[in-house]
């Protein structure tokens, strides 16, 4: 059986909040991990290293050629000297510049085919979690770790690689310079260094916790957004006039969240000020024993432009240095936001060794089967049944019962927790997910389209299947005629959860979308539940037509549609407490009859004047 989570219901999904004041988890492994993406971009990040070696070098060039200018050419009134010492320092500029374009050329190439890489391992690993994980979780949380936090990473590679890169040659390069040209004035000038390291580990810290306080308000900020303006949540709203007070839950996390920003933002404002203040010391430094050094003529002027200049290039990667610091402890809050889904390994997957097996004619059968959503609370306990090959094999009961429980494990939704599910011979464990899925069509109560046409939502049950095929399931589903009747056929936009069909109209195009894929099994869950006469009418003919010849399985609260069902169970608490055919369980007087008793008396009830 495949590894539940821990946790709530046994599954870990809960575990996503952070505790805002725990530490950045900066760990070798961790690094690793977040090298692994930039290994398939080697040779880019090598072309990049590179420019920035040839980069640095180009840099010194001005500030050396500044001494010449100041000590030879203008004292001696070198015009040729002049001219060429200028023309040389802007041609190293200007090629600078020009390999600095095909360095940002390559760093956004890097960076963009890291996001479209992890949102794809993101998107994949999503569609492999359970069923569970998305009754869990709030839909802002995916939408959030699909979208900005992995948008968030986009700069990691061009705000640390090539920064820290970067700014390490430059250093390098720099220091060896000053300590050739004067080693007294090169340490004087590394006193200050000390000054910019003392602030950022604290300054990292502090912006590391707002990072992810901030990314968790935007997931608040989806949630909102994805349950109110969706069209159930909009409707809801609507019908329960709660615009205002959505509208003021929305204001109050977007008001924390933009607090929240503006905090991190002056955070930095501030950290920065500070390293500006020590910036201007090291240069004051330099004048000043500098100037006694030039009074004692041990030092041009030249020289001491120069190295003031030189000076700049080694303050500015320092800051950027112990900046990077803030950096990546930000980028860590995203990849680690990234990393808990992705550390959520799929419950339901392909045992070893399973096959893909024909289960067309073959019996279902549940033996002694249990399922917990709930560690301490069992949903289903010693489920045991056989859905006969060809039949139709009932589940009635009051809601709540776990009717659609037991369905959802056929399919292996969800996991059961004991027991074993087999069609015919074979375990559904030791068969592979796809086929024992492709052989399985499910219509439920709520009909689910996507926003496309009618021909779209159709063709996503078989798209091999030809225009014939498609209208045949149709008019098996007694929608052809309806479709056909519309100006633009199926060719119709159906609207966003096919808001502009019916309730009747959206269940017949979604049996005739489950003739279309033609399964071997069929899971019926409440498909006529909330219908007035004449959809019920046209949905039983179509379903008639869907289960002839094949193994189902109908869950049903109207018991007049099931009444000449092969075989009824009837779920109460969890369990099954009664079966048989429809006669047989009102002469044994228990639930079923019960249940028959008060949907009749009701339904007598309802059609009298």
């Amino acid at each position: 059986m495949s590894k539940m989570y821990g946790g709530p219901g046994g599954m870990g999904f809960n575990k996503l909040k952070f505790d805002d004041g725990a530490k950045p988890n900066i760990t070798k492994a961790m690094l690793a991990r977040i090298a692994s993406y930039f290994i398939p971009y080697w040779k880019q990040t090598i072309i990049v290293l590179l420019i920035l070696l040839v980069s640095s070098g180009l840099g010194l060039l001005p500030p050396i050629f500044i001494q010449h200018i100041v000590d030879d050419a203008l004292p001696n009134k070198d015009m040729g000297l002049l001219v060429e010492l200028v023309l040389i320092s802007l041609a190293a500029t200007v090629a600078s510049g020009l390999i600095g374009v095909l360095q940002s050329y390559l760093n956004s190439y890097i960076s963009q085919n890291i996001v479209y890489d992890m949102k794809n391992q993101m998107y994949r690993h999503l569609q492999q979690m359970p069923l569970q994980f998305y009754s869990n979780v709030k839909q802002g949380e995916v939408i959030t770790r699909m979208t900005s936090d992995i948008a968030g990473i986009q700069g990691v590679f061009s705000s640390t690689v090539v920064n820290f890169s970067s700014n390490l040659f430059i250093l390098a390069t720099t220091l060896g310079t000053l300590f050739f040209m004067n080693w007294k004035l090169a340490i004087l000038g590394m006193l200050v260094v000390p000054l910019f390291i003392m602030p950022t580990r604290k300054m990292g810290r502090v912006r590391w916790n707002i990072a992810k306080q901030t990314q968790e308000k935007m997931s608040d900020q989806n949630h909102i957004i994805q349950e109110t303006l969706s069209i159930s949540g909009y409707l809801l709203m609507k019908l329960f006039t709660k615009e205002q007070k959505e509208f003021d839950g929305f204001t109050t996390v977007n008001a924390e969240s933009t607090r929240l920003q503006i905090r991190e933002s002056m955070a930095g404002r501030w950290f920065m000020m500070v390293l500006s203040t020590f910036t201007t010391i090291g240069p004051m430094l330099i004048y000043l024993y500098g100037g006694y050094l030039f009074i004692q003529g041990e030092i041009t002027i030249g020289a001491i432009i120069s190295f003031v200049a030189l000076l700049g290039r080694i303050y500015g990667p320092v800051g950027q240095l112990t900046n990077l610091y803030v950096d990546i402890n930000r980028s860590v809050a995203l990849f680690e936001r990234i990393f808990d889904y992705f550390d959520m390994e799929p419950v339901i997957v392909n045992k070893p060794k399973a096959l893909p097996v024909n289960i067309s004619r073959q019996d279902i059968v549940f033996e002694d089967v249990g399922f917990a959503y709930h560690r301490d609370k069992p949903a289903l306990q010693h489920i045991s049944f056989t859905a006969v090959a060809g039949t139709m094999t009932a589940l009635v009961g009051p809601s709540g019962a776990g009717k659609t429980t037991i369905t959802n494990l056929l399919p292996r939704l969800y996991e059961r927790s004991s027991g074993s599910i087999r069609i015919g011979s074979t375990d559904i464990y030791d068969m592979t997910l796809e086929s024992l899925r492709s052989q399985i069509g499910l219509v439920t109560q709520d009909s689910y389209l996507f926003n496309g046409t009618i021909r779209e939502n159709l063709m996503y049950a078989n798209d091999g299947a030809s225009e014939e095929e498609m209208e045949n399931a149709c008019k098996a589903a007694y929608i052809h005629d309806f479709i056909m009747g519309l100006p633009d056929g199926y060719d119709t936009v159906v609207g966003n959860r096919g808001m502009k069909l019916s309730g009747g109209e959206k269940q017949r195009i979604s049996i005739a979308r489950v003739l279309l894929k033609n399964p071997a099994i069929i899971v019926m869950d409440e498909a006529t539940s909330s219908l007035d006469t004449v959809s019920e009418y046209y949905i039983q003919k179509a379903m008639s037509v869907l289960l002839q010849d094949k193994t189902s399985i109908v869950i049903a609260h109207r018991l007049s549609t099931i009444m000449a069902a092969d075989h009824i169970l009837v779920v109460q608490d969890g369990t099954i407490v009664e079966e048989g055919k429809h006669d047989e369980l009102l002469e044994l007087g228990g639930v079923y009859k019960d249940l028959h008793a008060k949907q009749f008396e009701r339904k007598s009830f309802t059609e009298s004047p």
